[in-house]
């Protein structure tokens, strides 16, 4: 889940960027982090982070997971539609999306680009992140990235339902939307 709304508004007013992890999934966490969370709190994100990863394409795509150490190019676009949904549900709420490419090692050059090809054709750019491997320098370019992206002053937040609207309306917004 996300942290609470009051440490949210505290790190807004010590820094210029507050970074939210809001759960698994545009179809869980970051769904209830923009139709609730930012609606009661008044906040307005100013981009998405989706965090992706090879291995996470390769099993969309049909791989075992005992299998997934080895290329398989294929098996990573077959998955990359799932990921499509996800950069689909967190566009319509009006914030510009990055997708961070959270490295493996196993990961090959053509599977990363593979997912960065895929991501460009949903409209968004995905980046390589290996913060893993190497720490803040293996992030740098996706810090940059989303900087660059909230300073742009691009997004035009709204969440997918009017407050008023009835429960049973909202839950089938979402299911329709969203799910």
């Amino acid at each position: 889940g996300c942290n609470s709304v009051i440490a949210t508004s505290t790190a807004l007013k010590l820094t210029d960027y507050v970074v939210t992890e809001a759960g698994f999934g545009a179809d869980l966490g970051a769904e209830k982090f923009m139709n609730i969370k930012c609606r009661k709190a008044g906040l307005s994100p100013s981009v998405v982070v989706c965090v992706a990863t090879v291995r996470a394409m390769k099993m969309n795509g049909g791989v075992a997971k005992a299998d997934l150490g080895s290329e398989n190019v294929d098996a990573v676009k077959a998955g990359c539609p799932n990921l499509g949904r996800h950069i689909e549900n967190l566009k319509s709420f009006g914030v510009p999306v990055v997708v961070a490419i959270n490295h493996f090692v196993t990961d090959t050059d053509a599977e990363v680009q593979a997912v960065k090809d895929f991501v460009a054709e949903q409209g968004a750019e995905a980046i390589l992140s290996r913060h893993w491997e190497l720490g803040s320098e293996g992030s740098a370019d996706l810090a940059t990235k989303v900087a660059e992206l909230a300073d742009a002053g691009t997004a035009n937040f709204a969440p997918i339902y009017p407050d008023e609207m009835s429960l049973a309306d909202k839950i089938q917004t979402i299911a329709k939307r969203i799910y």
